[in-house]
């Protein structure tokens, strides 16, 4: 086995561990929040540029389709990440909602300081488990990304604004290879210090596997058993939906996922698609969990999508359809 996150199975012991890991897969949660990173992390890695009004159209399809929780801007600068343009304009076109909550993402301070002068109702802050990713993201080592994050979490509340953490790189680094797990557990104690509302573990470069996934997540559910867990796949390997269902099994609560599979990391070499969020919400609807969106409405919004695309979209369920009935 070349995997180092899969043991081989030596004695009774280790096959009656494997039992009870196998009847442990059979409990399946009743809710599942979703998190959509259509206008963010959807397009920002894309060659297309979307106007204002193409992605608050975007983020209405989502919005339709019963999603509570979006990813609706990024508050980088324009000259690095040029699909992010004119995050203000979106966000201040955005319908007032008191059950939709709008993410802002940031980077660093200045970052923090656009978002609050909107009305986005949450702050999405980045910080990076390795340091090559961290210094060619955001300028910092990874050790400077999480002492940055914690004051970013913390210039957030003090607005009186929520703020949740995404780490990035945690399953593996496209410039530094294996980012060790102990490592890992280690920063998102750091962070968690600070008070997000929650943790999200990334895998910025789809490498990882569900064994990874699992043994990862059991650990940081040890560490920290009292903050949520969001889970971030790419499917650039074809293991994100594999991976979305060994998180949920792990203890994640918080999913993201993008309409089509669009997206990727404009910092990481090879790193596309997200998994599809209609191709999640088919997965965990037929497992009775519930999410609060609708399919059918994703599905008609994945087509919108590829039609203005001009190009097939990864996602699976918006091409084959949902169950048949």
């Amino acid at each position: 086995m070349n995997d180092p996150h899969i043991r081989k199975i030596t004695s009774d012991k280790d096959t009656k561990d494997c039992k009870v890991y196998t009847a442990a897969m059979t409990h399946i949660p009743k809710t599942i929040e979703i998190v959509d990173v259509s206008a963010r992390d959807g397009l920002q890695n894309e060659s297309r540029r979307f106007s204002t009004a193409e992605k608050l159209e975007l983020i209405g399809h989502i919005i339709d389709a019963g999603a509570k929780r979006i990813e609706v801007a990024s508050f980088v600068h324009p000259k690095y990440v040029p699909q992010m343009a004119g995050a203000e304009a979106v966000v201040s076109g955005l319908p007032d909602s008191d059950d939709v909550t709008y993410i802002g993402l940031v980077l660093n301070a200045r970052g923090v300081e656009r978002a609050l002068q909107t009305k986005v109702d949450e702050i999405g802050c980045v910080a990076a488990a390795s340091d090559g990713f961290a210094l060619k993201n955001q300028g910092l080592t990874s050790a400077q990304s999480i002492s940055a994050c914690q004051q970013m979490i913390a210039q957030s509340l003090a607005a009186g604004r929520s703020a949740n953490v995404t780490l990035s790189t945690a399953f593996g680094c496209p410039f530094d290879g294996e980012v060790d797990q102990a490592r890992v557990i280690a920063l998102c104690t750091d962070l968690a210090s600070a008070g997000p509302r929650e943790i999200a573990i990334a895998d910025t470069i789809g490498v990882a596997t569900p064994w990874h996934v699992s043994t990862m997540l059991d650990a940081l559910k040890s560490a920290l058993p009292s903050l949520p867990i969001r889970a971030h796949f790419h499917n650039t390997r074809n293991t994100g939906m594999a991976n979305v269902f060994a998180a949920i099994n792990s203890g994640a609560s918080v999913i993201d996922a993008s309409l089509g599979g669009l997206g990727g990391c404009p910092f990481a070499p090879k790193a596309t698609g997200n998994v599809p969020l209609e191709d999640v919400i088919y997965m965990l609807e037929r497992a009775g969990i519930d999410t609060g969106v609708k399919l059918p409405r994703l599905i008609d919004g994945a087509h919108w999508l590829t039609g203005l695309m001009g190009k097939p979209l990864p996602g699976a369920v918006s091409r084959a359809g949902g169950f048949p009935t």
